[in-house]
């Protein structure tokens, strides 16, 4: 009877441990699926890689992880955890990389990777640029690295009023199970189970973290021998899921009561809490329970050789096997987190090549646009050369049609002085001499301006007119008026172009006159202009032109072309509108006016 006993036990064990293998293959034929929470994110994350949008993308993977977390499956959340880093990172979101990389480094722990761990605490305080979270991730990391057990605890009590000063209510609880779980490796179980009810009192609202915590708790008094303790606490615990009919923690608080009685060698109560266990998980459908009670049971009557007793058993499971697999909707969901999760690799893949071109393409745009930006320095480098060649060319022709002016003054200048030696007025000659040095002087200095204070131009002019009429005394007088409401200290009008002007009036209108002339230079300021008047009562421009040579007509024209061509140039150099007219007097007077008009200009 042992013999076939062992036999059937070969046979039926490994079909037992591959049951959920089996199982799988039934879930096609399923029509109505339950969805857990990770499915759930499974496939919001799928739907999301799919329009590639990266920030539900990140957030989808942090959901992911925070299932497999409450699953207890860690390796499985930290995958998920620097995934949902990835795309925070990318992203440049420093806040939600921050608190990715604490819980990053919390799983890590939980898994013993003590090294990643500390590491990940302390970049998630770096990354955070916040005192209090780089306070609390950097007591973390020191932890880690402290094997001092009385250290450990001061740095969780200093991260623990961090938290509570902040109401970080689900960091606390975090807090105390780990210095709960530090209080028991170093064997101080009371300290423990003190971490674990103020842990408790933090997670109230969360009724699931209550009743690992009070589980955890049970454990510590069995291992301690307080059975009755602790089958107390798994109790009420039973009570409380059978009033809410919470069938997984009923179905795990019998299996943990079944325990705390094989320890205390109540090995009758052990079982009935076992085939309780067993009978509610196969009623739900749920196979991993299933195995996980009948794998106890059956090496408890192995051990102690209880044939019939494993017989009834097997009877019991092959004649419900069936029921079982058809109602269990925890390895359909297992099946759907499969498919999906395959779906997911697959999108991830496509992402991946996505991005890899969106990279390229924005590289080349990049290199594109640096090309683009290139060429158009270098063409506005080539712009402005031109432009600065153009206006310097203008500067010169400019500067030259000014010194153009200058011969034929200094010529007839010499004339004067010449004339005055010839007729013995040595006196004359000597105070036109000085004054001609002066005028010749300032000239000098002002020749390479383009503009000078009307202060600067009427004393200018004042020399030259005093020359002239040292010379034609005996032919004009002159007056200047002067606006009084024009700054001449402060306003600047184009340099040596009033000049040509009181010469052709001096020269070709006065001197022929038989009684003294009048020259008058008025200055005003009209309609927002400064407006210079030149009139003579001269002999006039008809009567000028005929008593003229072939040469002084030449010198005339050219002296009004030189003027013209200045104001051309002055007006594109500046962009200053100016302007000049010549007209002759009507009958009965005699003479010209010329007018010209400059713009009010303050600064050069």
């Amino acid at each position: 009877m042992r013999r076939i006993l062992f036999g059937f036990s070969l046979l039926v064990l490994p079909f037992l441990l591959s049951l959920e293998a089996k199982a799988q293959d039934t879930i096609v034929k399923k029509k109505k699926q339950s969805i857990s929470k990770i499915s759930r994110s499974a496939e919001e994350l799928k739907n999301s890689l799919d329009i590639n949008d990266e920030e539900k993308i990140a957030k989808n993977y942090e959901e992911l992880a925070q299932g497999f977390i409450d699953k207890g499956d860690h390796p499985k959340a930290e995958i998920y955890l620097k995934k949902a880093l990835v795309s925070y990172t990318k992203l440049k979101k420093t806040y939600d990389q921050s608190r990715v990389t604490r819980n990053l480094a919390k799983v890590q722990e939980l898994q013993n990777k003590i090294k990643e761990a500390s590491s990940n605490y302390e970049l998630a305080g770096k990354i955070a640029k916040d005192d209090y979270y780089d306070k609390i991730n950097a007591n973390d990391a020191s932890r880690l690295k402290d094997a001092n057990v009385t250290e450990q605890n001061n740095y969780l009590n200093s991260n623990l009023e961090l938290l509570k000063e902040q109401e970080k209510k689900e960091e606390v609880v975090d807090a105390y199970v780990q210095k709960a779980s530090n209080s028991f490796k170093f064997n101080d179980k009371v300290d423990a189970i003190e971490s674990y009810k103020q842990a408790i009192v933090y997670a109230e609202s969360k009724p699931k973290k209550v009743i690992q915590l009070q589980t955890e708790i049970a454990k510590i008094y069995a291992s301690d021998n307080q059975f009755d303790l602790a089958i107390a606490i798994n109790k009420e615990i039973l009570n409380k899921a059978i009033k809410q009919k919470d069938f997984d923690t009923q179905i795990k608080q019998m299996q943990s009561l079944s325990e705390v009685y094989f320890k205390k060698n109540e090995p009758e109560k052990a079982i009935v809490s076992l085939k309780k266990a067993y009978q509610l998980a196969a009623l739900k459908g749920n196979t991993i329970e299933v195995k996980k009670s009948l794998t106890a049971i059956l090496s408890y009557y192995k051990k102690h050789e209880k044939d019939k007793e494993s017989i009834a058993l097997y009877d019991d499971f092959f004649r419900n096997f069936d029921k079982i697999i058809a109602s269990d909707t925890t390895l359909i969901d297992a099946k759907t987190f499969q498919i999906t999760e395959d779906k997911i690799q697959q999108l991830e893949k496509e992402k991946g090549l996505k991005d890899e071109l969106i990279s390229r393409k924005n590289t080349f745009n990049y290199f594109l646009i640096v090309a683009v930006f290139m060429l158009l320095v270098f063409f506005g480098f080539i712009v402005k050369a031109l432009y600065s060649i153009k206006r310097k060319n203008k500067e010169i022709a400019l500067q030259s049609l000014r010194r153009e002016m200058n011969p034929h003054f200094i010529f007839n200048s010499l004339n004067s002085v010449n004339q005055f030696i010839s007729q013995n007025k040595e006196l004359e000659a000597n105070k036109y001499l000085s004054s001609y040095s002066t005028l010749m002087r300032n000239m000098m200095e002002n020749s390479n301006k383009d503009f000078v204070t009307i202060a600067t131009e009427i004393n200018q002019l004042k020399k030259y007119l005093d020359l002239e009429h040292l010379r034609f005394q005996d032919k004009f007088d002159y007056e200047i008026t002067i606006d009084e409401t024009i700054d001449t200290d402060g306003t600047y009008i184009p340099n040596m172009i009033i000049q040509p002007h009181l010469e052709n009036a001096i020269w070709h209108g006065l001197r022929y006159l038989d009684t003294k002339g009048l020259l008058q230079l008025k200055i005003q300021l009209k309609e927002g202009k400064i407006r210079v008047s030149i009139d003579d009562n001269g002999i006039g421009l008809t009567k000028s032109q005929e008593l003229k040579t072939s040469n002084q007509k030449v010198h005339e024209s050219r002296g009004l072309t030189n003027t013209a061509e200045r104001i051309a140039l002055l007006t594109e150099l500046y962009k200053h509108s100016i302007s000049f007219k010549i007209e002759e007097k009507s009958a009965p007077q005699t003479g010209t006016i010329v007018i010209i008009d400059f713009p009010i200009i303050h600064k050069v």
